[in-house]
């Protein structure tokens, strides 16, 4: 999960999303790394160690991220980008995202963009992974996470799982 708040309205979707598919989350304000850096002046960070657990336990990433300005938020941004880190000089690590798979989650108020998982997806495309899609949450009195939530719960379920 990649938001400004660890308490917001986008963790409350990723607590809702455990409860139906007994998935642990990350909270990437948890962890510190930096912005991907060409010199790799951050190599001893967080993000190398929290990637290789990604990659050597899971099959299927979730990415769980509020809409900010019709786009990610900015650490989610930011860890993404950091994946260019396993394919310049964490290249073992880098292979083993061939063959997962991944899954958006959008959090917002309102009904966002339809070009706003165009990311994940051409992510999903160039590291080899299988993309099974995203659903938008909308959190508001009128709307309700859990049935939103379920499509998307019923195709990762039918997974298999490392």
């Amino acid at each position: 999960m990649g938001s400004a708040r660890s308490d917001g309205d986008t963790a409350a979707v990723a607590m809702e999303l455990t409860d139906l598919t007994g998935f642990k989350f990350l909270d990437l304000n948890t962890i510190e790394f930096s912005d991907y850096d060409y010199q790799s002046k951050n190599i001893n960070d967080d993000f190398l160690p929290t990637i290789r657990h990604i990659v050597d336990i899971h099959d299927h990433v979730i990415w769980l991220t509020p809409v900010y300005w019709y786009s990610m938020s900015a650490i989610m941004k930011r860890f993404i980008d950091r994946i260019s880190d396993c394919l310049r000089i964490e290249k073992e690590t880098g292979r083993k995202f061939r063959g997962m798979s991944m899954s958006l989650v959008s959090v917002s108020n309102d009904v966002r963009h339809n070009n706003f998982g165009l990311p994940f997806e051409l992510t999903a495309d160039y590291l080899g992974m299988q993309y099974f899609g995203d659903q938008h949450v909308i959190v508001n009195h009128e709307n309700n996470i859990n049935k939103q939530l379920l499509k998307l719960v019923k195709t990762i379920k039918n997974l298999d799982h490392k």
